[in-house]
């Protein structure tokens, strides 16, 4: 999530000295020229002679030297990332619903518990680490799989028997993603800083009622699945829980666009390419919120129903 996977890391902030940092990694600097220190760069040169006109030619016929051979963050370099991030994701989801359907619905409930410990402990970990760590993040990927591919099967193969329920959460993700990366790309929604500064506001405000409604649910008090969430809206007739849920989904999106926001602003920066698993793990951290957003929404209109 925006905010969540490149909290700590100077190379996505928009303080200019935080940002400054980057230069001790190598990173590129825009605007900013690297020239020899005197005696060292003139001396080899004449050391190693003048070139001669044919070796100018092949130099200059060369193609330039793009930001992945030079080590620095690229566009390629956070897709390829982000679905390494996915894979680990998809494993562990697999290996959930393989679980259930062959009958061995106790390991899976144990591997979802183990998951939801793990993803949510390596989940702050990565999060305020200085430095991307690529096992760390790759392990949180698959400990999530594990967690809402546990979630996923229960809801589709154990008591609440919502056939189908795992696609219908899957297109919707893939929908909300790409309609946001459209928006995002032909800027018809910008970032702006009163947007996210409603976004944080918003999400702070959402967090804890997701907090109050889980501490409801484990005392007993609200006894529906969903918990508050189940509730029907006065009037309207309508689950608490499509309400909030829409509202989810709508945060979701603009955290997805603070991510891809983060991204420009470390390709334009020449961040090092180790950046790339940071990006890749705040991206793939709003898409399991998403999917999990989406996934409830469906079950509580269908349970509804």
């Amino acid at each position: 999530m925006a905010g969540f996977g490149f909290s700590n890391s100077p190379a996505f902030s928009r303080d200019p000295q935080r940002a400054a940092q980057l230069q001790q990694d190598g990173a590129y600097v825009p605007g900013q020229t690297y020239a020899p220190q005197q005696g060292q760069g003139q001396q080899g040169f004449q050391q190693q002679g003048a070139p001669t006109p044919e070796q100018l030619g092949q130099m200059y016929d060369r193609p330039s030297a793009t930001s992945s051979d030079t080590g620095r963050l690229t566009y390629d370099g956070v897709i390829m990332k982000t679905l390494a991030t996915l894979a680990a994701v998809a494993t562990g989801f697999v290996l959930q619903i393989a679980l259930v359907v062959t009958g061995n619905s106790g390991i899976m409930t144990m591997l979802m518990v183990a998951g939801l410990v793990v993803g949510l402990v390596l989940g702050f970990v990565n999060a305020f680490k200085r430095e991307p760590s690529r096992g760390l993040i790759l392990a949180y990927g698959a400990a999530q799989g594990l967690a809402i591919g546990g979630i996923s099967a229960w809801m589709e193969f154990g008591q609440l028997g919502l056939s189908g329920i795992i696609l219908q959460a899957l297109i919707g993700t893939a929908s909300v993603f790409a309609a946001t990366l459209a928006l995002y790309a032909f800027r018809i929604v910008r970032v702006t800083p009163k947007l996210t500064r409603f976004f944080f506001i918003a999400m702070i405000g959402y967090g804890l009622f997701s907090l109050v409604n889980l501490v409801l649910m484990w005392t007993g008090v609200t006894p529906e699945p969903f918990g508050v969430r189940s509730a029907l809206i006065p009037v309207i007739g309508i689950p608490w829980g499509v309400a909030l849920g829409i509202l989810a989904v709508a945060l979701g999106a603009y955290s997805l666009m603070l991510d891809f926001n983060n991204v420009e602003i470390g390709v334009q920066r020449g961040v090092p390419a180790k950046y790339g698993w940071q990006a890749a793990f705040g991206i793939t951290a709003t898409i399991i919120w998403l999917y999990v957003e989406i996934l409830r929404i469906i079950a509580i209109v269908r349970g509804s129903n």
